[in-house]
């Protein structure tokens, strides 16, 4: 099949960047979207062009790498799935495609597809781990933990932090991603010492990355390949209330 992609073509975060046109024939219905961009740059180096640049490592959806808009739906809308995972044979011959990186101020463009999501980084480093001592690691059942909150935790440690919640959220709301975090540890024993100052110190550090707040919306559920429930949201926001009421 042959399709026309209009993608978005930026040098770095101080450029305009404008919109490209590329004609893509050949496409075989069983390559992977990234896989289809990979004949694309091949074709543009070729001819002496810069290729296009986006980021990818795993593409087995489990990196959380990949990611950009296609017709304004992050990963390309499809439920569950990430770009990497998303295959030609879900167009048809003749579509007209339109690919834009995330559009948050927290991600600043680095080139063309590709954002610098380090912010999510510093959130996890606010507060989303657990200090232990080193040493070898105990016993897998050497600490009880419910099977309803370790499926729960699970759940929510599913989160790649690919950023489409972000993405998706007319606020450019980080929370979806921060309430999986905060869920994950606060529901396992091990992540109970830090449970307080963990809630605070990670919204703390998205504000001061410019994500905004929550919509209430939905969207980031909507979009999330890992299907990252809202629920945790809410979790999220009871953890932080009782954080505050604990210090006054």
């Amino acid at each position: 099949m042959k399709l026309t992609l209009h993608v978005w073509r930026q040098k770095n975060a101080q450029d305009r960047g404008r919109m490209v046109r590329y004609e893509v024939p050949g496409v075989n219905e069983h390559m992977s979207f990234l896989e289809m961009l990979d004949v694309l740059n091949e074709g543009l180096i070729e001819k002496g062009e810069d290729p296009i640049a986006f980021d990818h490592d795993c593409r087995e959806g489990i990196c959380g790498m990949c990611g950009f808009m296609i017709n304004g739906k992050a990963h390309g809308g499809f439920k569950g799935t990430t770009v990497c995972q998303l295959h030609m044979r879900h167009f048809k011959d003749g579509d007209e495609l339109y690919l834009e990186p995330w559009r948050a101020a927290a991600f600043p463009v680095v080139k063309d597809l590709v954002v610098d999501r380090s912010a999510f980084d510093r959130i996890i480093a606010a507060g989303g781990f657990i200090s232990v001592p080193t040493g070898s690691p105990p016993d897998g059942n050497a600490i009880p933990v419910r099977k309803q909150d370790a499926d729960l935790a699970m759940d929510a440690a599913a989160c790649i932090g690919c950023g489409a919640c972000v993405a998706a959220c007319k606020n450019a709301s980080a929370h979806l991603f921060m309430s999986a975090k905060v869920s994950h540890l606060a529901l396992l024993p091990q992540g109970q010492v830090e449970r307080t100052r963990r809630v605070v110190s990670m919204i703390n550090q998205a504000d001061a990355e410019g994500f905004g707040s929550c919509s209430n919306e939905g969207e980031c559920e909507a979009v999330c390949p890992k299907e990252i429930p809202i629920s945790n949201i809410a979790r999220m926001t009871r953890e932080y209330i009782r954080a505050r009421l604990s210090t006054r």
